[in-house]
């Protein structure tokens, strides 16, 4: 069993995998530790990663990065647009209302879903960590980062699905840094909570975490976010900067030039982080446009000046994460910074000023997300054996559950089924009275994100049959998963026996008035069971009357009775009939559509694999010319005449011209084919050459062993004696 860890990064993702020393960051194909989030697409096949990052210059419209940003978003969101505004490549409404990225590929406009460019990323970091592990990859742990809405998770799920991987957890990131900073910590306080503040600043966002620590446990207190401050909004304020200056100095304008445009934003990512260790910094940029080199100047106060909006932004997050929080900041004990936007020296500033106290780097910024998954998926693996650790995550979002009752004109009765804060997984059970098929919808309420869509999903409950003509009781049961997705599991029609009567009625009554609890197992994060309603909202008919919060709850487990002790145990008394639940996930990929995506991924990874071993034989053919040719005209020569030498060359260089002309562009076989006929006369020269340089040693090995043998038949050694004179003769002779 596999046990990895992807940091899914906005930019750039880390790979790292447990072994029995520990946690390791797996390096790429290019011996570096971070692989460019990146797909581009070429004539031929496509280039992902670090390749996709070295054609993405030449090629910036085919390119697709910032692949987290479109992430099951709607087109019309206006964040959504912002970032279009920004990205070189193009992006289209879909006929769902989603985004489709049109790229030209295979000689074709195409276009992809945003879970399929995630897929492809996914898809080249499994094969980075099956390169290293030297097997197959399929369990793992995904980070994403809290603010995730249930249909991104899906989408996560659904790439995951793709790239051929089955995610043990989708971790949030703030959760994942906070087990990797406190697995190790072997001095936490036993009884008193020890409050850390961590503050990650990415690419793209900003979130902000408070974690309870104590001896072998972490609680995550709060959440806060913002999804739009990040490293990359410090390059666009210097890119904005630059941008205008060039077109008032050096008359050129980069917006209308895309690849202009990139090598400005790169050369302005560079400048951020001279200035994050320096006071000032140059830019210098040979050849950006209209064949200019330009060049720029800019001071570190002068940055912070016109990144003054951005900078301003950083405080809310920690404010609110504070306020959740219920604690004061002399109540944080230490404040962690990491992600690769954390490096601005002067958002280091603003939270030493706000926490009043200088924050610390103990963990590598770039790479604790991908070892607190890491950590997690071997936590939740049976191959290794970790230390004793428990993780108390809380959902960042409060869920509904809202319904119409049986009357027609009545309004939606609504019920919190999973409060802010809740416990990560968890399952709750409600019980409804109902004559026929009914729906309910879930929905995220008090959000305080206009970006997340309210209504996650409709479940259809039913068809059922009530036995007895009246209003069958229903009990629905609703999950909330390790991933952080809301599901109705199930739905049950429980039919009583008429053996008591008195105690079904008793109990009919008790549930019409209030919400009691299932008897089921204790949460095993410790979070409180009873989840209590209004009065008002659970008395009406068909409404729902109780609810669980707890460990999953075992099909056999029974009603429970509000009856006199003396009466025997429910089951035996309750009928539990399975009724059928069917999903509509608003915005999620049908079943038909993930199945025709992973045939899809399996096509295009077929036509790379075969790109890149033409490519390797083109490569053979070439390197055989120049290698053979060089060995004839040194060791070669004397095994050689020089009629077949001067043959053999003409035929190279003919071989040569051919590769750079009609052999440009062929298939496999025909390379093969080629290097097969090269082999066939250079063979038997390397096969002399190869006879003359082994000969030696072999004749001096005969020469040594007839000689020692002879030493031995003529010696007058006594251990010889037994041996016939005549037997010694033959040996001589």
């Amino acid at each position: 069993m596999s046990v990895v860890g992807f940091d899914l990064g906005n930019e750039s993702c880390i790979v790292a995998v447990a072994r029995q020393r520990g946690i390791d960051v797996v390096l790429n194909e290019e011996s570096k530790r971070e692989t460019p989030a990146i797909v581009c697409f070429g004539d031929k096949q496509r280039f992902i990663g670090t390749a996709g990052s070295a054609s993405s210059t030449m090629n910036p419209k085919n390119s697709i990065s910032q692949i987290k940003r479109l992430l099951g978003r709607k087109f019309s969101d206006p964040e959504l647009q912002n970032d279009l505004a920004v990205f070189p490549f193009r992006v289209t409404e879909g006929p769902d209302g989603f985004p489709l990225v049109r790229v030209r590929f295979l000689g074709e406009e195409r276009t992809f879903t945003p879970t399929q460019l995630l897929a492809m990323v996914l898809s080249n970091l499994k094969g980075i960590a099956e390169g290293n592990l030297n097997a197959a990859v399929v369990d793992c742990c995904i980070g994403i980062p809290v603010y995730f809405s249930d249909l991104q998770r899906r989408a996560v799920l659904d790439a995951a699905t793709i790239a051929g991987l089955r995610p043990l957890r989708l971790f949030h990131e703030t959760t994942a840094t906070a087990l990797a900073y406190g697995i190790y910590k072997t001095d936490l306080p036993e009884h008193d909570q020890l409050n850390v503040a961590f503050v990650d600043v990415g690419h793209a966002s900003m979130q902000v975490s408070i974690v309870g620590y104590k001896k072998g446990q972490l609680k995550m207190l709060s959440h806060a976010y913002d999804r739009s401050l990040g490293g990359r909004d410090f390059d666009e304020a210097l890119f904005k900067h630059f941008a205008a200056k060039f077109k008032e100095e050096y008359k050129i304008d980069v917006y209308q030039n895309a690849r202009a445009c990139l090598r400005l934003r790169v050369a302005c990512e560079k400048l951020k982080k001279v200035l994050s260790a320096n006071p000032e910094a140059p830019l210098n940029i040979e050849c950006l446009m209209d064949e200019k080199d330009v060049r720029g100047f800019i001071k570190r106060e002068e940055f912070e000046q016109i990144s003054a909006p951005v900078l301003e932004r950083v405080k809310g997050p920690l404010e609110k994460a504070l306020a959740e929080a219920g604690l004061t900041t002399e109540n944080v004990h230490f404040v962690e910074v990491v992600g690769s936007g954390s490096r601005v020296p002067a958002i280091i500033k603003i939270i030493t000023g706000f926490f009043g106290k200088e924050p610390r780097r103990t963990m590598n910024a770039s790479e604790c997300v991908a070892r607190g998954c890491a950590l997690q998926c071997a936590i939740l693996s049976p191959t290794f054996k970790v230390r004793e650790f428990q993780v108390n995550d809380g959902f960042p979002f409060s869920i509904v559950l809202s319904w119409k009752s049986d009357s027609q004109n009545s309004a939606p009765q609504h019920t919190v089924v999973f409060p802010k804060g809740n416990a990560i997984p968890s399952v709750k059970a409600l019980t409804f009275y109902r004559s026929s098929t009914f729906e309910v919808d879930v929905l995220y309420v008090d959000t305080g994100d206009s970006q997340i869509q309210q209504k996650i999903s409709t479940y259809t409950i039913g068809p059922f049959q009530p036995s007895k003509g009246e209003k069958a009781k229903l009990k629905v049961k609703i999950r909330l998963n390790i991933h952080g997705i809301v599901t109705v599991d199930s739905a049950m029609m429980l039919e009583e026996d008429v053996e008591v009567p008195v105690s079904s009625v008793n109990e009919a009554l008790k549930d019409a008035t209030r919400m009691d609890t299932d008897d089921a197992p204790s949460d095993p994060s410790g979070t409180d069971v009873n989840m209590q309603e209004p009065k008002s909202a659970d008395t009406t008919e068909g409404g729902a009357t109780a609810a669980e919060n707890g460990a999953q709850d075992p099909e056999e487990k029974s009603v429970p009775m509000e009856t006199d002790a003396k009466v025997e145990p429910s089951k035996k008394k309750v009928k539990k009939i399975s009724v059928p639940v069917n999903e509509l996930v608003y915005g999620a990929l049908p079943a038909a559509e993930l199945e025709k995506a992973v045939e899809k991924e399996y096509e295009m990874a077929l036509q790379d694999r075969v790109m890149e071993e033409t490519k390797e034989k083109k490569n053979a053919v070439e390197a055989y010319v120049y290698d053979m040719r060089n060995k004839l005209y040194d060791k070669y020569n004397d095994f050689v005449t020089p009629e077949e030498k001067e043959a053999l060359i003409a035929r190279l260089q003919e071989v040569e011209d051919w590769l750079y002309e009609d052999g440009e562009d062929e298939t496999k076989g025909v390379y093969i084919a080629k290097l097969e006929e090269l082999k066939k006369i250079g063979d038997p020269i390397e096969a002399r050459y190869k006879e003359w340089t082994e000969r030696g040693s072999a004749v001096d090995q005969l020469v040594y062993c007839i000689n020692s043998f002879r030493e031995a038949a003529l010696s007058n050694d006594q251990k010889f004696e037994h041996i016939d004179i005549s037997e010694k003769q033959k040996v001589v002779q």
